[in-house]
């Protein structure tokens, strides 16, 4: 049997977390890889709005899931709002990225969150899949309005 772990992210956890990440950008932007930028994970992990959750494998971080806590203003309780979630692909099927769902889940559980929602891309067809299976569809619609592009 595999083992699975999923455990909140710290500093500690930059030098694996910056790999992922840059494996991340490249399935989204299928633009020329990138490279494990430490000082961004970093960055990630010590932000004072986001946090992150990582998934091992057989003791190697395979995962993580960038998440936030805000209010929600029509309950006036929390929710949980799930920005990225990623698998390394050699770590697919095993039930990761479910796992990672239901921890958070049950953090929004002690946390009194209304809701736990996300967006993905549209062509993440593999990924909605599973979300299909375990989430209802929300009513929203997603939409993007650039504002600085350059990555400054």
């Amino acid at each position: 049997m595999s083992t699975i772990a999923i455990k909140k992210l710290g500093p500690e956890d930059a030098p694996a977390l910056a790999p992922l990440i840059a494996e991340y950008a490249q399935a989204l932007k299928r633009g020329a890889p990138r490279r494990p930028d430490q000082y961004y994970a970093e960055r990630i992990l010590g932000d004072r709005t986001a946090e992150v959750i990582g998934a091992e494998f057989e003791g190697r971080l395979v995962g993580f899931a960038i998440y936030f806590d805000l209010p929600e203003i029509i309950s006036g309780l929390r929710t949980g709002q799930l920005d990225e979630i990623y698998v390394h692909p050699d770590a697919r099927n095993n039930g990761l990225a479910r796992r990672m769902i239901e921890w958070l889940v049950g953090e929004g559980g002690r946390r009194g969150w209304y809701e736990l929602r996300w967006i993905v891309p549209g062509k993440n067809v593999p990924a909605v899949t599973l979300y299909d299976q375990i989430a209802e569809p929300a009513d929203w619609k997603g939409y993007i309005l650039a504002i600085d592009r350059s990555g400054n």
